[in-house]
């Protein structure tokens, strides 16, 4: 699986490019899957319903399964939140894995820019930022794509992957 990151500070659109990055890759006939880190505590369960009740109780894991989708909750309950390389290893193979967030993980990334937001470029500190992706112009030692131009997003991103 061909592994690619999108990072950056808060509000400077990290979920809408990867979100459109996922549509663009699926449009190319590419099997995409994603892993969003978040730093603050998220639960998908909703209290009162069955999965949430078996975690409730102390499961570990509880995978809930319907003729849709399937979810695999894990709790850690005190254990260390795992490496990303095990979460990646639990994905069934897709032509495209596409991260969200994980700034300081050695895998490719492009950095999302948005001036408004009033945060310096982690690019100069880290070369496995390959890109910036900005809402403004910025010199750069890298190429700097139009955050709104998905397209030269993807195509930057396929050319260094070889997709």
């Amino acid at each position: 699986m061909k592994i690619w990151g999108i990072t950056g500070w808060k509000n400077t659109g990290k979920t809408g490019v990867t979100e459109r990055l996922v549509a663009e890759f699926c449009a190319r006939g590419l099997t995409v899957s994603t892993i969003k880190h978040a730093h603050h505590s998220a639960d998908i369960d909703t209290p009162g319903t069955d999965s949430f009740r078996h975690r409730d109780a102390g499961a570990s894991q509880v995978l809930l399964a319907t003729p849709h989708r399937v979810a695999l909750m894990q709790e850690l309950r005190g254990a260390p939140e795992p490496p990303l390389t095990d979460l990646i290893a639990r994905l069934t193979p897709v032509d495209l894995v596409l991260i969200e967030g994980y700034k300081s993980a050695a895998h490719p990334k492009v950095e999302t820019h948005r001036a408004a937001a009033g945060q310096p470029l982690l690019a100069p500190g880290d070369p496995t930022i390959r890109a910036i992706a900005s809402d403004t112009g910025l010199q750069s030692d890298r190429p700097v794509l139009d955050l709104d131009d998905t397209k030269a997003i993807a195509d930057f991103i396929a050319g260094e992957l070889g997709l």
